[in-house]
């Protein structure tokens, strides 16, 4: 696999693991997509296609969502593991 193939595939994952986050915690709550778009001043459908990994929202829109849900967005850089 290429580096480049692998840095697509890290990013398709990254980007399904924060909207599945964000879309259990959602539900946890009880909350419907048009309800947490309008406490994070977003619309349902960038709700939908965030849940959904067809985005990646900036570090603003991260925050937003997370206020909304009840939650402290955390940002950390480590360094990276070698892998196998």
């Amino acid at each position: 696999m290429t580096p480049e193939i692998m840095d697509e595939y890290a990013a398709a994952h990254l980007r399904f693991a924060l909207g599945e986050t964000v879309r259990v915690k959602r539900q946890d709550l009880g909350l419907s997509q048009h309800e947490l778009g309008h406490r994070a001043g977003m619309t349902q459908s960038a709700v939908a296609r965030f849940e959904a990994g067809g985005t990646v929202p900036t570090i603003p829109v991260l925050d937003r969502l997370a206020r909304a849900l009840g939650l402290e967005l955390r940002v950390e850089l480590s360094p990276r593991t070698k892998s196998a």
